[in-house]
C-alpha cells in the first residue's frame, strides 16, 4: 500500500464566470474582450468621487437563469457590500460583491466520470459580483501594465461544497459548468480569455481523521487540464509535507504549467482581512416568483434534459448522446432533425459523420451551416427505403447537397443518376455476368469458402455502377452459388 492511499483530499471549486451582458455590472461602460487597452472605461469604472453604480439588470436574469439551472434557491431580497481590498488594478480600492445575501443558495451539478459513476456536487452559492482590471507583467522589462477594460464587468461566482477528491472530477464538473453556460447562453465559457476561471481549495487529511487539513488556495490555472494538473500536484506536495514532519501553511498558490508544479504568491487572507460592509449607494434588488417564472419560461432545455431524451426516448448510446449535447448548437439541430425523422441512429451517424467532418473542414460553427434539418431527413428518408445506398448517399449526394443547398436530396440523386435500380431481371443478369467471370471461385465457394461472397457481391455493384441495390445484389448472389 502506497504511503498516499492513508490520506484523502478535500477539494471545493470557486469560478467565475463572465457575462455575456453588453455593458459591465454596475455602470452603461462597454463590456468587450479584445477592445484597445483602456477604452472601455468611464468615471463609474474608475471610481472617481460622486459616482454612483447601478445594478445590469440583464446580469440579474443570467444569475436567476444559472440558479433554476443548478436547482439553486433563489433569494428574494438582494443586498450587495462592498468588498475592500488593495489591487493596482480594481480602481475604486474596493469590489462590489454580495456577502451574505447571495443570490442563490444551495443547488448541485450532477457529473459523470470516465468509469460511469455518477456523482452529484453540491453548491454552496452563486453571488453576483464585478471584475476587477487586468495587470501585465510580461510586456515591459521593467513595469507591469494595467488595462482597466475588464474592472467592472459582471461575474457570477459559483462555490462549490468541498465533494472533489481528486482532479479528475474537477475536470469533469468544469467542463459540465461550462457546457451549461454556453446551453443559457451567459458566458462563451472561453478558459484562455479569462471569461470563465477556477480557483481550488485544497486540503488533505487522513482517511480515519475527524478534522480537515490546512486549506491551500491555487489559482491562476487557464485551462480545465491545468485545473485538474495542479490538483493532482498539490495532493502529492502536501502528503510529502506532512509525512517530512512539516506543516502545510495556508497560503495562495499559482500553477506553473511548463514543470507542472504550485508556488507560493501570498498568505491566505482571511475574511475579515475584507473588511465586508453594506454597499450604501445600492438598494436591495427584490427577485419575486413571478419573475423566476417568467426566466424559466424563456430558458432552453438543457444538456441534462436533453441526453435523458436522446438515451431514453431515442434509444441512442451514452457515447452518441454525450456527442450530441456536447455543444448546444448540435444538440438544438439534432433535436430538430428527429422531428421529421424517427431514424434516429441514422440521424446520430450523419451528425457526428459527415456533417461534422463538414463544419471542422470549413472552421464554421453549426449555426452557419447552410442545409436545414429537414432536407437531411428526406437524405435518410432516401437511403431507408432502398433508393440510394448509403454510400452513394456519403460520397456522391452529400457533397453535390453542400454545393447546392437549397436542392432537394432526390433531385440531386436523379441529376447524379445514383437511384438504384429495383429491376429483379436486370440485377439477375448482373450476377450472372459475375458468377461467369469468375467460375474458379464458384468451386471454391462451394468447398466452404463462404467469405468469397463479397467478391461476387462487389463485382455486382461495380458492373451496377453504384446503382444496384445492394440488400437484393447480396439475395440473389447467395441463391445462385447455392444452386
Amino acid at each position: 500500500m502506497s504511503v498516499y492511499d492513508k490520506y484523502k483530499a478535500v477539494i471545493g471549486l470557486e469560478c467565475h464566470i463572465q457575462l455575456l451582458t453588453k455593458t459591465k455590472m454596475y455602470s452603461n461602460d462597454v463590456s468587450e474582450y479584445g477592445s484597445m487597452p483602456n477604452t472601455n472605461v468611464s468615471v463609474i469604472t474608475l471610481g472617481h468621487p460622486g459616482t454612483l453604480p447601478k445594478v445590469n439588470k440583464r446580469a440579474l436574469e443570467f444569475a436567476v437563469k444559472l440558479g433554476i439551472a443548478t436547482n439553486s434557491t433563489i433569494r428574494e431580497e438582494n443586498q450587495f457590500a462592498r468588498k475592500n481590498y488593495f489591487y493596482a488594478d480594481l480602481p475604486k480600492g474596493y469590489q462590489i460583491t454580495q456577502d451574505k445575501t447571495p443570490i442563490c443558495n444551495g443547488g448541485f451539478v450532477d457529473i459523470t466520470l470516465k468509469d460511469g459513476t455518477q456523482k452529484r456536487i453540491n453548491l454552496t452559492r452563486i453571488h453576483m459580483e464585478e471584475d476587477a482590471g487586468k495587470s501585465m507583467h510580461d510586456i515591459d522589462p521593467f513595469e507591469s501594465l494595467i488595462d482597466l477594460n475588464r474592472a467592472g464587468t459582471p461575474l457570477l461566482e459559483i462555490v462549490t461544497e468541498p465533494d472533489f477528491t481528486g482532479g479528475e472530477d474537477a475536470y469533469v464538473y468544469l467542463n459540465e459548468i461550462r457546457k451549461l453556460v454556453r446551453y443559457l447562453d451567459i458566458c462563451d465559457g472561453n478558459m484562455e480569455e479569462g471569461s470563465l476561471r477556477c480557483d481550488a481549495n485544497i486540503s488533505v487529511m487522513l482517511k480515519d481523521a475527524k478534522e480537515y487539513g490546512k486549506k491551500v488556495e491555487v489559482k491562476n490555472m487557464n485551462s480545465f487540464r491545468n485545473v485538474q494538473r495542479a490538483i493532482d500536484f498539490e495532493i502529492k506536495r502536501q502528503i510529502d509535507l506532512i509525512e517530512a514532519g512539516e506543516t502545510i501553511a495556508g497560503e495562495t498558490r499559482s500553477f506553473d504549467a511548463v514543470n507542472g508544479s504550485t508556488f507560493s504568491l501570498r498568505s491566505k487572507e482571511n475574511a475579515n482581512d475584507y473588511r465586508y460592509f453594506p454597499e450604501p449607494d445600492l438598494q436591495p434588488i427584490i427577485v419575486t416568483q413571478e419573475y423566476i417564472n417568467d426566466v424559466k419560461a424563456q430558458m432552453p432545455e438543457l444538456p441534462n434534459a436533453l441526453f435523458n431524451k436522446f438515451t431514453k426516448e431515442f434509444g441512442l448510446s451514452d457515447y452518441d448522446a454525450n456527442n450530441l449535447t456536447d455543444l448546444k448548437g448540435i444538440a438544438l439541430y439534432f433535436n430538430e432533425l428527429v422531428s421529421y425523422t424517427k431514424h434516429y441512429k441514422a440521424a446520430a451517424n450523419w451528425m457526428m459523420g459527415s456533417i461534422k467532418s463538414y463544419l471542422n473542414e470549413h472552421a464554421i460553427t453549426i449555426e452557419q451551416y447552410p442545409i436545414k434539418p429537414e432536407t437531411i431527413a428526406q437524405l435518410i428518408a432516401l437511403i431507408d427505403e432502398g433508393k440510394i445506398s448509403n454510400a452513394a448517399a456519403t460520397q456522391k449526394l452529400f457533397p453535390e447537397l453542400m454545393l447546392h443547398p437549397t436542392e432537394t436530396p432526390l433531385n440531386i440523386a436523379q441529376r447524379l443518376d445514383i437511384i438504384q435500380s429495383n429491376d429483379a431481371g436486370a440485377l439477375q443478369e448482373l450476377v450472372n455476368q459475375a458468377l461467369a467471370k469468375y467460375p474458379e471461385k464458384i468451386t471454391e465457394y462451394k468447398n466452404g469458402k463462404t467469405s468469397l461472397l463479397g467478391l461476387f457481391v462487389g463485382e455486382v455493384m461495380k458492373m451496377g455502377k453504384g446503382k444496384a441495390d445492394p440488400k437484393m445484389a447480396n439475395q440473389l448472389v447467395k441463391e445462385a452459388l447455392e444452386k
